[in-house]
């Protein structure tokens, strides 16, 4: 292990009885980065999680936390669970500053913090309502906001946007990059490839409980994607041994390539009946690298576990 490494993962595995949820799965989180942990429903990210967090216990493996088994005592930890778990009969500023303070402000510090964080996500008429007249996603703000109170050294947020419509996800976004910005390491658990795609440095894809893919989005790219070339044209696009048209409609095409994109462009440009407007080449984004390793899985998966 690294020293900055902030979690280290070694030849980790885990079964539910007869089903194997992890297999033999390695991987290393650094210090001050944005950690995308991804897969499929059943692909083992939870399970792992709780593993780390010493929820489940390991059939093998080695799962560390600056370099030691989990422990409360073992640095400063915020855990968004799947599960929310809040106090809905509570008052949310009351609820909010119980919680500031068992993680060691003293009444006036928490309850500063607490109508600070209301304001910064909105909610500052709702303070006095009690949780349950809350929506889910307002819940869910409140749930986030109890996991960063006391600036953790480690954010661990398992699908943090989970229900979340796109303007509070870019909300939650922006408090995520601020957090990560004071030096927080977070480990963000998700199947939102949009949102690793954003913010994170790097990322593991899992299935079927092993390491599928990992590394920076653009190592991911090089891995799995595959060069996308888009054509805006005018006149007659025809096939070549070259490329292989993908999508084509009156003036615009996707081409995939089978040899280098200038080799195409200077046969399509000497084509006497076709004039190129635009020629851009993409790379794969990450959700269709996500669709392309997982396919059909979302829908067959067995539901052994909740993520």
């Amino acid at each position: 292990m690294s020293i900055k490494d902030v979690i280290s993962i070694k030849d980790f595995s885990l079964s539910f009885g007869k089903n194997k949820i992890i297999d033999n799965l390695s991987f290393e989180v650094r210090k001050g980065e944005i950690f995308g942990f991804l897969g499929s429903n059943g692909s083992g990210k939870t399970t792992t999680i709780r593993a780390l967090l010493g929820i489940y216990e390991a059939d093998k493996g080695d799962l560390l936390i600056n370099g030691k088994k989990f422990s409360p005592e073992n640095g400063n930890i915020g855990y968004l669970p799947e599960e929310r778990g809040l106090y809905k009969k509570e008052k949310v500023l009351n609820v909010m500053i119980y919680f500031a303070k068992l993680k060691g402000l003293k009444t006036a510090e928490a309850k500063e913090w607490s109508l600070k964080y209301l304001k910064r996500v909105g909610l500052e008429n709702k303070a006095n309502l009690n949780i349950e007249k809350l929506s889910g996603g307002q819940q869910q703000k409140i749930q986030l906001g109890l996991t960063i109170i006391g600036e953790p050294d480690l954010l661990i947020l398992d699908e943090p946007t989970k229900g979340f419509d796109p303007v509070n996800r870019e909300l939650l976004m922006e408090i995520i990059k601020e957090e990560n910005q004071r030096g927080a390491t977070v480990v963000m658990v998700t199947h939102q490839m949009e949102e690793v795609e954003k913010i994170c440095h790097r990322a593991i894809l899992l299935k079927n409980g092993k390491k599928e893919a990992y590394g920076t989005p653009d190592e991911i790219r090089d891995q799995y994607g595959e060069d996308r070339i888009i054509i805006e044209f005018t006149g007659e696009l025809s096939e070549s041994k070259n490329y292989k048209i993908i999508k084509k409609e009156a003036n615009y095409a996707e081409i995939s390539p089978l040899v280098d994109s200038q080799v195409i462009l200077k046969e399509l440009v000497e084509k006497d009946n076709l004039k190129i407007t635009n020629f851009n080449v993409q790379k794969s984004t990450l959700n269709e690298i996500f669709l392309k390793i997982y396919g059909e899985q979302n829908d067959e998966i067995m539901e052994v576990e909740n993520a």
